[in-house]
């Protein structure tokens, strides 16, 4: 029987795997670990963080607007209402690598027809019902302590793209009723650490220089608006993470821009059907 030569499709599965194992070779590979997160990094991070913060509260005194425009325009609340995501990356353009660092800084916006101010508020609240709220990526959450609208909180989570990563997640987490209508929620990342045979006896926590720098920081930023008849939610999520080796940007930028993005896409619409429930 004739040897067949291998079809486009073929050949682009192929290339794609290979794709797929050059980049879990340059993520796991000595030369791209990183202990920590340099102090520089940490301090523009938490700039750029304060900047976003005061914009928000700005957003949040104002008349109008209460809601970040986005950028379809006059166009946006229609198709939210006709059940469209609306997802922007928002990094800068310049500024966004930090030393030995990457900043991403992305927002979302969803409409929950039927949906109350109240309700989400109880559900972002409910912070022991995250894993079945957000499942795949939330496999368990804690309450550590409370106190009034403060909370601080951890969660373990699952990232799963061309590899598996689990990570133990700690939060200083904020909640605000504006008024009846409006609220928002703050959520500060304060530790964050990649587990090891999560889930089994050999479980572990990695040491500074055993980490992958897939996370660093994390803050989570929730508005709402309630009106049409439902409830308007949006987030901006800011990330820190290891920056791209020189040279390697082709490969592993478009996989670790990803994956925020669809991080924030599952957040949004997991909280839909939950509210919709």
């Amino acid at each position: 029987m004739p040897h067949s030569n291998p079809s486009h499709v073929q050949k682009l599965l192929f290339q794609l795997a290979g794709c797929s194992f050059v980049l879990l070779f340059l993520l796991l590979s000595p030369k791209y670990l990183q202990a920590e997160p340099t102090q520089a990094a940490v301090t523009a991070f938490n700039a750029y963080a304060h900047t976003v913060e005061l914009r928000l509260a700005q957003q949040h005194r104002a008349q109008a607007g209460f809601l970040a425009a986005t950028n379809a325009g006059q166009q946006s609340e229609a198709r939210l209402r006709k059940g469209d995501l609306i997802v922007e990356q928002l990094t800068p353009a310049t500024g966004g690598d930090f030393p030995g660092a990457m900043l991403h800084h992305w927002r979302g916006t969803v409409f929950a027809p039927g949906a109350k101010a109240e309700d989400i508020d109880r559900l972002l609240r409910d912070f022991n019902h995250y894993p079945q709220i957000y499942s795949p990526q939330v496999l368990s959450a804690k309450i550590f302590s409370q106190s009034g609208d403060q909370m601080q909180a951890t969660m373990r989570v699952r990232q799963q793209h061309v590899i598996t990563v689990v990570m133990d997640t700690a939060y200083n987490i904020t909640f605000a009723r504006l008024d009846p209508l409006h609220g928002f929620s703050n959520s500060i990342s304060t530790h964050i650490a990649e587990i090891d045979h999560a889930g089994t006896s050999s479980e572990r926590a990695l040491n500074a220089s055993e980490e992958h720098g897939f996370l660093w920081r994390q803050n989570t930023y929730w508005s709402y608006e309630e009106r049409d008849g439902g409830l308007y939610i949006q987030i901006e999520s800011i990330s820190l993470t290891h920056a791209i080796p020189n040279g390697l940007g082709w490969a592993i930028r478009p996989f670790v821009e990803s994956v925020p993005r669809e991080s924030l896409e599952f957040t949004l619409r997991s909280t839909c059907n939950a509210l919709r429930k």
